[in-house]
């Protein structure tokens, strides 16, 4: 290429064209975030998650679907809901029910705890908050018993209100253990699945038992 270099280009020449550099286009999820939507939608969508759970937890089936996405918010809720509906019982009228509250959040969290850490001990395949979050949202039937013999002891506290209620306690306790226990029975070895099992009922067993004897001052 010998005489290229003498070879000279007027500036009178124009440069026709654009020069670009091909950056391929970047999906609307890359530049998705969380700080940028409206406080409006983030809570609408938090909401959505939950509702979406509960649905789960009355429709029990082998699901990861409480696994995937754990929060505490359901959990929370229920524990708060269920405290309220049990305050205020004659356990104790000279506090005005006051203890039950306590005594519900340290029935369901630590209780639940001490169910994440034996199964963890045994084997099991979950985190500690996904375990957590299981137990929080199984406790929904047992609120919806809650709620049913506050209703049904507005009529009267007889022996019919005692069997209506025994019937709906006992088939939702029935439901929040399989519920429970579908969720989290393929995170546990085959061979100690009954371990894992026996203290998830004593677990709903204690909060069924708190409902059915629970009476309004």
């Amino acid at each position: 290429f010998a005489g290229l270099a003498d070879v000279s280009i007027s500036e009178d020449i124009p440069v026709e064209g654009e020069i670009t550099v091909p950056v391929g286009s970047r999906s609307p999820d890359e530049d998705y975030s969380t700080l940028d939507e409206p406080v409006k939608d983030t809570i609408m969508r938090d909401l959505k998650a939950v509702a979406k759970k509960f649905v789960h937890v009355m429709y029990p089936k082998k699901s990861s679907a409480l696994l995937r996405d754990w929060d505490l918010w359901g959990p929370l809720v229920l524990c708060v809901s269920l405290a309220l509906m049990l305050q205020g019982g004659s356990a104790d009228s000279k506090d005005d029910g006051g203890p039950q509250f306590a005594e519900v959040f340290v029935i369901i969290w630590f209780g639940a705890v001490v169910i994440t850490v034996n199964s963890k001990l045994l084997g099991g395949t979950i985190s500690f908050f996904q375990s957590l979050c299981v137990l929080g949202y199984c406790v929904l039937p047992l609120t919806v018993a809650m709620l049913v013999c506050r209703l049904v002891l507005l009529a009267g506290s007889g022996t019919v209100s005692f069997i209506i209620r025994l019937i709906v306690v006992v088939a939702m306790f029935g439901w929040s253990t399989l519920a429970s226990t579908a969720f989290l029975a393929d995170s546990q070895p085959p061979n100690r699945k009954a371990l894992v099992v026996y203290p998830i009922f004593l677990f709903y067993f204690v909060i069924s038992w708190m409902i059915l004897t629970f009476t309004p001052e």
